[in-house]
């Protein structure tokens, strides 16, 4: 395991932009390994609260001890698309002080090779984020059609060579079926040669694939929609995104919260219902030279803040 995987990104300006209230309740809608958490915990006095909320089985299943046995924790396992239901089941709509999504990938998912996240680790071909639901990468692969695979490499790994990679993958799995994250990786390779790109030619590949299965930007939309109904007034909500494609639906999303609708902009009187939800709190937030230093996953992190008005 590398010595990322239990570093919380951007903590500092996390904790910061969450506004911790001593006595307050937070929910941490991507709980990871814990790092955020315990730090948001550390802040709160006996009387506050923090739910996580994690649909990884293993994450889970690794969650320190120390807070486990914390009174004031609650660790719930669950996608973040369900948000408010979580909230509403336990009589805490419109309560919460502060959310955090820390969106996409973690350090020791990518670390593991039998979760199928990395093309640098041999492993099966997997990607799910929980493995007890869904479809694998490799059987989805083994089904898809080119023009559909064509559309996911470019639609969510922004890939301007889909074509080439979606017809070389289409042809090596009718040779082999594509069971492991090496053979993947190589089939691309095959057309996308290393030296012509900055970063491994796989990378946008498996990026894209692993959006698509586990459905991370409906996750993200849904949850950010969601947020509107858990957060007090005054409530913060953080984001964290590590590509373009998270990062603008955040951007738009607190874009457009924090503005009258567009039938009343502009009107003196707004009904209440088309006010401004959100506030935004300053600008996006990148990781320092020191961070990036101590953690090279920091280095395309983005956070976002807002506040519910």
């Amino acid at each position: 395991m590398s010595s990322n995987a239990h570093v919380p990104v951007l903590l500092g300006p996390v904790l910061e932009g969450l506004d911790i209230k001593q006595d307050g309740l937070y929910v941490d809608g991507t709980f990871g390994r814990g790092g955020h958490s315990s730090a948001i915990l550390q802040r709160l006095s006996g009387n506050g609260r923090l739910i996580a909320i994690d649909r990884d089985p293993q994450a889970i299943a690794s969650a320190p001890a120390a807070l486990l046995e914390d009174p004031r924790f609650e660790l719930v396992r669950g996608e973040i698309e369900r948000l408010a239901a979580c909230i509403e089941d336990k009589g805490l709509t419109g309560q919460v002080d502060g959310l955090l999504l820390d969106i996409g990938v973690s350090s020791p998912q990518l670390d593991e090779a039998e979760r199928g996240f990395s093309f640098l680790r041999d492993g099966p071909l997997d990607m799910r984020m929980d493995p007890e639901s869904g479809i694998s990468a490799a059987a989805w692969l083994g089904q898809v059609e080119e023009h559909e695979l064509r559309r996911i490499l470019r639609q969510f790994g922004e890939e301007n060579q889909a074509v080439r990679i979606a017809r070389a993958i289409i042809a090596a799995r009718a040779e082999t079926p594509l069971q492991t994250t090496t053979q993947l990786a190589d089939v691309v390779a095959s057309v996308i040669p290393a030296h012509t790109r900055k970063t491994n030619p796989a990378t946008k590949t498996f990026q894209a694939i692993r959006i698509f299965i586990n459905r991370e930007l409906e996750q993200l939309e849904a949850a950010l929609a969601q947020s509107l109904d858990v957060l007090a007034p005054g409530g913060r909500l953080c984001v964290i995104s590590f590509h373009s494609l998270e990062d603008r639906i955040a951007k738009r999303f607190i874009r457009d919260a924090s503005r009258e609708a567009e039938q009343y902009r502009g009107m003196p009187d707004v009904p209440a219902e088309f006010r401004p939800k959100l506030r935004q709190v300053g600008k996006a937030i990148t990781a320092t030279a020191d961070e990036v230093a101590a953690n090279v996953r920091a280095r395309s992190a983005r956070l976002r803040v807002a506040e519910r008005l």
